[in-house]
């Protein structure tokens, strides 16, 4: 997998499933992170060829649960973001998916609570021989590229010194966000000092934080030196901002995904998710069209919604 001059797709809780990742290659993403999934959920999932989708299915077992879906469309720019806090552990869930995707990416970032007190995201950064741990266990046992995402520590002076110590494991790349453990989404992404990162390293830095428009990802690269930028919200609420052209009108972005999400017959709950989070960003939920996604419980609710019920029909009659 290369790293250079790439526009990413970032990992995102309900966001990234196979709907929306290949949304955003469509427009122009040549990277796709799938939402983190917990290693130990993963480690109860069993893999299913999918024949009526054409999919490769992670289901929980005894369950029609998917937790992680993907297809031979995304294989080479498809990234399994797991969070873990124990080498083996990772390397057990990793062996589950490792010849599926196109690369195994540990999350070092995340400061949510959950990820907090179970000792994984953003408490592996305060864990240097933890992270080699798991990062040179994965190296050496799988064939599949292994990279991490990390955000920025107190100082910038740790942040270049934990970099330094995760390149050593042979990495062939690091996200870094730029945002601090205590920091808010509202609070402005520190690109100066993913610069300072980037000076440090000599592998590609991709950077995360703060764009909103497709200048943007330039503006980022020039600012930090980063190899690649990754974009999370901006993606979430327009997904076509990888598109050089400019962005496609939110309402057509918005009606292709739910057609995506009909096609790939995706959890409702991720699909309602999304929906509202552009309708939040661009609208409000207290709109006619917010207490309609609000209120629908399947696929079929939201095709008729969005006026999309030939489509659905369509689609479901030519399964196989």
């Amino acid at each position: 997998m290369d790293y250079r001059d790439k526009l990413v797709l970032a990992p995102m809780v309900r966001v990234g499933t196979l709907p929306f990742r290949l949304l955003a290659a469509e427009y122009g993403a040549d990277i796709t992170y799938g939402e983190e999934i917990i290693d130990h959920k993963f480690l109860k999932c069993e893999r299913v060829m999918n024949e009526s989708l054409g999919t490769t299915d992670f289901l929980e077992k005894g369950t029609d649960n998917v937790v992680f879906r993907t297809c031979p469309q995304e294989r080479d720019r498809v990234v399994f973001q797991m969070g873990t806090s124990h080498a083996v552990r990772a390397l057990k869930a990793a062996e589950i998916v490792c010849h599926d995707v196109a690369a195994i990416d540990i999350n070092m970032g995340c400061p949510k609570a959950f990820s907090l007190s179970g000792g994984m995201g953003a408490a592996l950064l305060s864990k240097p021989e933890l992270i080699h741990d798991i990062l040179t266990t994965l190296r050496r046992n799988l064939d599949t590229t292994v990279t991490c995402k990390i955000r920025l520590l107190n100082t910038p002076k740790d942040t270049v010194e934990l970099a330094r110590r995760i390149e050593k494991t042979g990495v062939p790349a690091l996200a870094v966000h730029g945002r601090k453990i205590k920091d808010r989404p509202r609070d402005p992404a520190k690109w100066d000092e993913i610069a300072d990162v980037v000076s440090a390293l000599s592998i590609p830095v991709i950077a995360n934080g703060d764009v909103f428009e497709y200048e943007d990802f330039k503006r980022v690269k020039d600012a930090t030196g980063a190899a690649s930028v990754m974009v999370a919200r901006g993606a979430m609420w327009n997904a076509s901002i990888f598109c050089a052209e400019g962005k496609t009108p939110w309402e057509d972005v918005k009606r292709e995904y739910v057609r995506k999400s009909i096609l790939w017959d995706n959890d409702v709950k991720s699909t309602k998710h999304t929906l509202k989070e552009m309708i939040m960003h661009y609208s409000c939920l207290e709109l006619p069209e917010g207490k309609g996604v609000i209120k629908c419980d399947t696929l079929a609710d939201l095709a008729r919604l969005y006026g999309e019920e030939d489509y659905y029909n369509f689609v479901v009659s030519n399964r196989k």
